[in-house]
């Protein structure tokens, strides 16, 4: 869970150094509800708040990745493809850091 957790705080370091925006990279792209219900894929904003979540109760972190419906390995994944991508990258950190 240790690996987890510096994982997010790497992710919302990165979406820190990256500020610069461009109105086309700030932009969204809709998920369907049918496409999020079939692959489960969670959004950057779900991942920041997830992640504040576990920094701020790290003991229950496998309870609350339970909770939406992740495991460790399946968190890791969509941190690494979330910070694979400027734009994820700061919906990440700016929820984040909403959450915190």
């Amino acid at each position: 869970m240790k690996k987890a957790i510096a994982i997010v705080a790497l992710l919302a370091a990165l979406g820190c150094k990256d500020k610069a925006t461009s109105s086309s990279a700030t932009q969204q792209q809709p998920v369907s509800t049918e496409q999020a219900q079939t692959s489960n894929v969670v959004t950057p904003e779900q991942l920041g708040e997830i992640g504040a979540q576990i920094k701020k109760h790290p003991s229950d972190a496998d309870k609350i990745l339970a909770d939406h419906g992740l495991t460790q390995a399946s968190f890791e994944k969509e941190i690494r493809r979330v910070a694979s991508d400027p734009a994820a990258s700061r919906r990440y950190r700016d929820a984040y850091k909403k959450a915190v």
